[in-house]
């Protein structure tokens, strides 16, 4: 007699009949082994971290070419926008003067970017079809698979310039509790409507905005708390650090930091996957 598995232990069973919240985390747990989440958001977190430094050298070198006769609002927006990622903005808030514009850096910034982010958003479709149980010879050819990684990365690079800018506007309020009120609420927005387009169209199967809904709002409250907290908290860990291990530290703390926020991505999918399934009754 094969032993059971432990979402068929009784003591369990108990309470997902009594509990649709235990059935639901339950349910979800389930599928996110079935569906190798966890897997797949290492990948995902691996590619997001090659083209991560060839982004902020884009972005930051487009802000050197714009900014280069304003310093003051340079420095602004280096406080509000750039302190919420941990390490680079440190690094840029103690010397705003490196952020410079540089032609040939922009373009080798932009080709490194768009090879890395592909893959990334290559990998975020794959992903989301396995969650949506999407069959193989369903998924899109190689043409529209870029395709649809193009319009991730537009979407997600639209996102961060409107959260730039909310900050960058909030920033030169000089209201602290604005400024912080603002800066929360726009990184829920932001976070949020980001991770509902991602949902709906960077898989085969188009689901309603309803639908999505539920898991695009978690993520991206939970994205805005690591945003809130994920500077403080690595920006310490590097800075215990000894000179040897510096850069050791800083590698492992982005990739842990990557990681953590597209297992919270695939998570809020796999929550909207499984609100739909019939709750455990037998």
């Amino acid at each position: 007699m094969a032993k059971a598995t432990w979402p068929e232990h009784p003591t369990l069973l108990r309470l997902r009949r009594r509990s649709a919240f235990v059935d639901l985390l339950v349910r979800s747990a389930i599928n996110y082994r079935l569906h190798r989440t966890g897997r797949n958001a290492s990948l995902v977190a691996h590619f997001a971290f090659l083209s991560l430094f060839p982004l902020l050298l884009v972005f930051t070198t487009i802000l050197g070419f714009v900014l280069e006769s304003h310093p003051k609002l340079r420095n602004e927006i280096i406080d509000s926008a750039f302190s919420r990622v941990p390490i680079i903005g440190p690094e840029l808030a103690r010397d705003p003067t490196q952020l410079q514009g540089d032609a040939f850096v922009l373009v080798i910034g932009l080709v490194v970017t768009l090879w890395a982010g592909m893959k990334a958003f290559n990998m975020l479709q794959f992903a989301l079809d396995d969650i949506a149980e999407v069959h193989l010879d369903e998924r899109p050819n190689i043409v529209r698979s870029r395709v649809r990684s193009l319009l991730g990365i537009a979407l997600v690079g639209g996102g961060q310039v409107a959260a730039a800018v909310l900050t960058g506007f909030v920033g030169v309020t000089g209201v602290a509790l604005l400024h912080r009120v603002g800066l929360i609420l726009g990184a829920i927005a932001v976070n949020t409507a980001v991770l509902a387009g991602s949902y709906r169209w960077l898989t085969v199967r188009l689901q309603s905005w309803r639908a999505i809904a539920p898991g695009a709002v978690l993520a991206g409250f939970v994205f805005a708390t690591l945003q809130l907290v994920g500077t403080a908290f690595v920006g310490r860990a590097i800075s215990r650090a000894t000179p040897v291990y510096g850069t050791f530290a800083l590698v492992i703390g982005l990739i842990a930091w990557m990681s953590l926020h597209s297992t919270v991505a695939l998570l809020g999918a796999e929550l909207n996957r499984a609100l739909p399934m019939r709750r455990h009754r037998d």
